[in-house]
């Protein structure tokens, strides 16, 4: 049985960072924590399990159309 909820989401499942809006991979969870990591890669976070939930397909599309369009700016 695994302890997957929208605040407990499974490793390797792609999360929200309710603090900052930032989208990561679960690495893994420690107490009250659910460490969250860039999906390219990068230094791990973590997230307090109230602040976290499992990306829905909306959420993952928004999050990196927003990045596009920060890269897009930048480039003008």
């Amino acid at each position: 049985m695994t302890d997957t909820t929208p605040e407990h989401p499974d490793v390797g499942t792609l999360a929200i960072d309710h603090r900052c809006g930032r989208l990561g991979v679960v690495m893994g969870r420690t107490g009250p924590y659910v460490q969250l990591r860039p999906e390219g890669g990068g230094k791990e976070w973590d997230v307090p399990v109230g602040d976290v939930r499992s990306a829905t397909t909306n959420d993952v599309l928004h999050l990196r159309v927003r990045e596009i369009n920060k890269l897009s700016e930048s480039r003008w």
